[in-house]
């Protein structure tokens, strides 16, 4: 069988998930199913399963910023997409070597939050630190709707809701917001992509059970789109059949288990 041709590259700077379901791992599974090259900055070694996260050791700022520095100033990277950033200084530093980069990389900036077994890692301080320093650079930003929640001080009852926080989050500087997880009831989840050119909408089939991964595969799918030129809402919408096709080839490794996704080359 003669391998693809990889003609594009993507960095994500995000961390490791020792089960594979999510972070780092996720990420370039992801990758690889839409045919892109995967690179990676690791900012943070979790001991973690579909379960829970058990611990998280952060890696150390300047350690990241030497990450950075050996992936770009080699490799063509076309897309950049951040994860967990376990530290509030480290994401001043990241934000400022993101803003040297060539303006036209896009980049998709997902506000993660982990507790590992009730201490926060990534909080509300750190949410703010994104806010101020990476929504600026960011082409688009994929939070979920409890994140959207501690980043605008909303509530998000409804689908109004969601639409009145996405046009904060709008508001707040960032240039386009993919905000996920409308299921208010029903067998239907509605994500929504709000730009400066209006709001367009994502409805599909919400599978019932928890799935771990599906956040980051979702924004890595996204990022792979735009490294292949295509426009946003284009890639919002191959991201969101991607990901449906993972779940639908989920499994769960042991009984009362969360489900991993199923990520499989794409045709």
């Amino acid at each position: 069988m003669q391998a693809p041709v990889i003609e594009r590259s993507v960095l994500t700077i995000a961390g490791s998930d020792s089960c594979g379901g999510a972070g780092i791992q996720a990420d370039l599974n992801t990758f690889a199913a839409f045919g892109v090259y995967g690179a990676s900055v690791i900012t943070a070694v979790t001991a973690r399963n579909t379960l829970a996260t058990q611990a998280v050791e952060p890696v150390s700022d300047r350690m990241i910023v030497e990450q950075m520095e050996s992936v770009l100033e080699d490799l063509p990277i076309c897309a950049i997409k951040t994860g967990i950033l376990p530290s509030v200084a480290g994401i001043a530093i990241l934000g400022d070597l993101l803003e040297q980069q060539d303006p036209l990389i896009p980049m998709v900036v997902d506000p993660v939050v982990i507790e590992p077994k009730g201490k926060e890692l990534t909080g509300e301080i750190a949410l703010e630190a994104i806010r101020n320093h990476l929504f600026p650079l960011a082409t688009v930003i994929t939070p979920n709707r409890e994140e959207a929640e501690v980043l605008t001080g909303m509530p998000i009852k409804d689908m109004d809701d969601m639409k009145a926080a996405a046009e904060e989050l709008l508001k707040g500087g960032s240039h386009a917001v993919f905000l996920k997880g409308g299921r208010f009831g029903g067998q239907e989840i509605t994500d929504i992509l709000l730009t400066p050119d209006g709001l367009e909408t994502y409805t599909h089939r919400a599978f019932e059970g928890r799935f771990h991964g599906t956040g980051c595969a979702l924004s890595s799918a996204v990022a792979a789109g735009l490294a292949m030129e295509k426009p946003l809402p284009e890639a919002v919408r191959d991201a969101v059949d991607y990901v449906q096709v993972c779940l639908e080839n989920s499994r769960a490794p042991v009984k009362g288990r969360l489900g991993l996704l199923g990520h499989l080359p794409r045709d």
